[in-house]
């Protein structure tokens, strides 16, 4: 047995598939551990900054409303509990510890996480509480209004809020801090809207002043004056920390901002440090990816690998044994195999098993149709072998009658030799049709006509409905239905009738040949078609024919694309239809 190349052996696609999926397995399970572990590393960095933000916004909101930092230890060891964090303030100036979360404060970090002062807020940890000026909105300090002052104003802001709803535009009021609760126009609002607002405003008397305020915003001019100088034409602050008369918008603004923070400082906490840091069992490195640990899970892939690649070669060897012992048996010419499981290889072998059986059958078929051949042409020749050395001894007188006997034995032969033709043709595909058009009872009435002489004490007769023109080779399909016609003939005893039927079937044509004959066996209806094939194998080649006929009708039937097939019952003949399409 030819060996196989190894690169082109199965075992060997086998264990380079495996080796591939293998890699791309690993390659793709440590692109997904380094992204994953990317991505929690990111939702952990994005929790610690938002968490970082609540910590700023509440330690600002403190600073904002107290004077020093004195009680904001509570609020740190609250905000502690909340964040897992770790959470120190320190002093601005010399850095001296004001409070902590932590008793005795931890470690600081090297460097503070921001400057806690509401009068300078730092944006990217500030929580919406910031405006225009970098002044945190909770610290209102003399702006403070009194419950009286704050009912009164907050009756004011809903009446302007149901008048900006009678306008059309939805608004929300904003009471967080203790200072005057504002509206809030929606985000992206027009020109139109700001003005809208500011004449509501008007209407409901919003826009004036309380007594607190007018207080703190005489305070605010004075400051934001000494502050321009004396260079420029004084301003009054109004509500919203505005001015007038309108002037140049740099300077006014920045004094205004300025003195602001002035005006505000005294009622602030002062500036501090905020700390902020993990606890120590939290702080140690997460990954550790040293030399020895890379080692370790180099071994453990290797390891993987090593297993992965033995399970595949046993596989492989495994798979590939039933293969060589199908080859083996191609070779040699074996017989049947065991099947094993029901895989593709199962299959395979059993598909070899029913292959071997026929080709079995098809050997011992061959060898029957040989010796049935050398039978059928050997009776004729051994026959007019014997006439002719009994005329040439003087034995019998070689006159007409002998001539006859000898030219009816040489019809025999030249007959069993054009079926043989017939079929070679068949099975070389070289069974050449002419189809042409034709009327179908026409052709079945000269079949029947050609037979009817030599039908002996036989009836034929015909039962055609309706006459088809149909398209078709008259002279192969007149040979098949002669050939059943022959067949029921010589089947069916002295006084007995053979009918020929013909009908439409939708676009096919069904042609019956039915005779009274004996019939035939049910377990014999499926070889009726087969050559040389006789129910009865005692039968002479005078009585059952050459054995070929029937062969013949089903090749050139299926050489018009259409079926033949036999029904009987014993003792009550049997029916052969053939069934054609209109258009060959």
């Amino acid at each position: 047995m030819t060996r196989t190349p190894l690169h082109r052996s199965l075992v060997a696609r086998l264990l380079a598939l495996s080796l591939l999926v293998m890699v791309c397995a690993v390659a793709a399970s440590a692109w997904l551990a380094v992204k994953s572990t990317r991505q929690a590393i990111q939702r952990e960095q994005g929790h610690g900054l938002s968490y970082d933000a609540r910590i700023y916004d509440g330690v600002m909101g403190y600073a904002a409303t107290h004077t020093t930092w004195a009680g904001v230890r509570p609020l740190l060891i609250q905000l502690a509990a909340i964040t897992s964090r770790q959470i120190t303030l320190t002093d601005g100036e010399n850095g001296t510890v004001l409070a902590s979360s932590q008793a005795p404060p931890p470690v600081l970090p090297a460097r503070r996480s921001a400057l806690v002062d509401p009068l300078y807020l730092e944006g990217y940890l500030s929580s919406g509480q910031v405006d225009g000026s970098g002044i945190d909105r909770r610290a209102v300090g003399p702006y403070r209004l009194t419950d009286a002052e704050r009912t009164t104003v907050s009756a004011q802001v809903l009446a302007a809020r149901a008048c900006m709803t009678g306008k059309g535009v939805d608004t929300e009021v904003d009471s967080d801090t203790a200072g005057r609760p504002t509206l809030v126009p929606p985000v992206g609002e027009s020109d139109v809207a700001v003005a809208q607002l500011a004449d509501c405003y008007h209407r409901s008397g919003a826009d004036v002043p309380t007594p607190t305020e007018r207080k703190a915003l005489e305070q605010l001019t004075e400051l934001t004056n000494a502050c321009l100088g004396s260079g420029r034409p004084p301003v009054t602050v109004r509500l919203g920390f505005t001015w007038s008369p309108p002037g140049e918008t740099g300077a006014p603004q920045d004094c205004v901002d300025a003195s602001r923070r002035e005006q505000l400082r005294p009622y602030v906490a002062p500036p501090a440090y905020l700390y902020i840091s993990d606890p120590p069992s939290a702080s140690g490195p997460v990954f550790d990816l040293s030399r020895a640990n890379a080692l370790r899970i180099t071994g453990v892939s290797v390891l993987v690998l090593v297993v992965a690649f033995a399970i595949t070669l046993l596989v492989g060897l495994r798979m590939a044994r039933p293969l060589r012992a199908l080859i083996r048996a191609t070779e040699h010419g074996t017989g049947r195999l065991p099947v094993r499981g029901r895989d593709e290889i199962g299959r395979l072998t059993a598909a070899f098993n029913e292959l071997s059986q026929r080709r079995e059958a098809v050997e011992r078929q061959r060898q029957a149709m040989v010796s049935d051949i050398a039978h059928e042409l050997g009776t004729p020749l051994t026959t007019i072998r014997a006439w002719v050395q009994a005329a040439r001894d003087g034995v019998t007188d070689a006159g007409p009658q002998l001539l006859d006997l000898l030219a009816d034995e040489a019809e025999l032969l030249q007959h069993v030799i054009d079926d043989l033709r017939d079929l070679a043709a068949a099975d070389a595909g070289r069974l050449r049709l002419h189809p042409e058009p034709v009327f179908l009872n026409e052709l079945l009435d000269q079949a029947v006509a050609a037979h009817r002489s030599d039908a002996g004490g036989v009836t034929i007769i015909t039962d055609l409905s309706g006459d088809p023109e149909v398209i078709l080779d008259p002279l192969r399909v007149r040979q098949a239905v002669g050939n059943l016609l022959s067949n029921a003939v010589r089947h069916s005893p002295a006084g007995a009738t053979v009918t020929v039927r013909s009908h439409a079937d939708g676009d096919d044509v069904v042609i019956e040949v039915a005779d009274a004959g004996s019939g035939i066996e049910e377990a014999d209806l499926p070889h009726v078609f087969e050559r040389f094939w006789r129910a009865d194998r005692s039968r002479s080649r005078h009585t059952g024919g050459s054995g070929l006929g029937l062969a013949i009708v089903r090749n050139l039937v299926e050489a018009h694309g259409g079926t033949v097939s036999a029904t009987s019952r014993p003792g009550r003949g049997s029916t052969f239809t053939i069934r054609l399409p209109a258009v060959a």
